[in-house]
């Protein structure tokens, strides 16, 4: 046997380890270089890792949720495995170099197919299993056979409805075991440590948007492609408020114990995809017309979601702003996105009778739940930064005025 040890290469973002995501070979397959065989996983992406020989699979470092140090070996291969004519062991000195791996920026990397296994993203395979479709019954139109985001798309309208059933289990069972990786595993260390170490200090706002919402009905109007949406008229409220309360618009450097007040606003927009919650940023709203904001945050949730978002476009952010549209109830508690001190979460705007003037009037009322880090933010001015947002949204003319 001809041994080839592949180690795991340096993913970038200064990982030291990284986690195994999903395994596309097994001991015993028989693989040629360049073949994706893996995707291992770092805070901001999936990452695919292909084979540096051909050669047959002898053993694998762990399963998936299992970390593996940058360095370490990942898989062993028996090199001399492969077939006739092929090379059966690169040079000693190039036995660590890092192989050809593609960051997974969106699903329609292209790859070459994995022993007639089929090839495709981790995403697109998630969906599949959901649904119960077998991919095998799916034609690729990438290279090499690879399943597209277009492919699966097309299959799944091809299907008349009812007929993709999830697969039957061999036995029924009283639980099932969901090991905890992923994006899942980082959303939950990180809100984790967001509540073990920051004091949250919550204050709700009620606020009359009817007028707001007269002003969005007619902007809308006509033959507008975009709609607007709640969230970038309440952007520009909140990009004016934090003018005159700047410790808002601030992060927290733990290890330098230094706090960094902003004078951009660089807004994250809590978006739920697939894969769990991410938080698209929305940079400079400070500089952003209305339209201009509210493209934006349409195009960064939509990378978010169908994971073609770059990795600048998921950090960065210094305030935060979270919206659950219709299902956003009465009241939430949102957790503070660290390093950030402050959060703003949008609640359902519902009609209720409310006394204007002595009369019981119906008016289109929203909650604003927000949070804020107490080690930095007071209280007074906590309630002070919302009360100045909810008056805008009250009066929708003065998010416009010049300064």
């Amino acid at each position: 046997m001809s041994e080839h040890i592949f180690k795991l290469p340096d993913l970038g973002e200064g990982t030291v380890e990284s986690e195994i995501g999903e395994w596309f070979i097994n001991v015993g397959d028989q693989v040629s270089e360049e073949d994706v065989v893996a995707t291992m996983m770092t805070d901001k992406a999936a990452v695919e890792i292909s084979s540096p020989v051909t050669g047959k699979v002898v053993s694998l470092a762990g399963d998936a949720g299992d970390m593996i140090a940058v360095g370490a070996p990942l898989i062993v291969f028996d090199a001399a495995g492969g077939s006739a004519g092929e090379s059966a062991e690169l040079p000693a000195d190039e036995a660590t170099t890092a192989p050809a791996v593609a960051a997974k920026s969106n699903e329609e990397t292209v790859s070459r197919p994995v022993n007639d296994k089929v090839i495709t993203s981790p995403a697109i395979r998630r969906r599949a299993k959901e649904a119960g479709v077998d991919l095998t019954a799916v034609t690729g139109s990438g290279q090499g056979g690879r399943i597209l985001r277009k492919d699966f798309d097309r299959y799944l309208r091809s299907t008349p409805q009812g007929t993709v059933q999830p697969a039957a289990s061999p036995a029924m069972t009283r639980t099932t075991e969901v090991k905890v990786i992923g994006l899942r595993r980082i959303i939950a260390e990180r809100l984790s440590t967001a509540k073990r170490e920051i004091p949250h200090f919550a204050y709700v706002e009620e606020v009359d948007i009817t007028e707001l919402e007269a002003l969005r009905q007619h902007l809308n109007g006509g033959e507008r492609h975009d709609r607007l949406t709640l969230l970038p008229f309440i952007g520009l409220a909140l990009v004016r408020a934090l003018r005159e309360y700047p410790q808002c618009n601030t992060t927290y450097d733990k290890e330098r114990n230094v706090l960094l007040r902003h004078e951009a606003v660089h807004l994250g927009v809590a978006t739920q995809t697939p894969d769990g919650l991410k938080v698209p940023v929305v940079r400079h709203c400070e500089q952003r017309t209305l339209d201009q904001l509210s493209a934006e945050i349409r195009r960064v949730a939509d990378a978010a979601r169908n994971n073609s978002a770059k990795k600048d476009e998921l950090s960065g952010s210094t305030i935060t702003i979270t919206s659950l549209g219709k299902l956003g109830g009465i009241v939430t508690t949102p957790v503070i996105n660290m390093p950030e001190v402050a959060i703003i979460g949008v609640n359902r705007a519902v009609e209720r009778p409310a006394v204007i003037d002595g009369q019981v009037v119906v008016r289109l009322m929203m909650n604003l739940s927000s949070s804020f880090d107490h080690r930095f933010v007071d209280g007074y001015d906590a309630a002070a930064m919302i009360q100045s947002v909810k008056d805008m949204l009250e009066h929708p003319a003065t998010i416009f005025l010049a300064d």
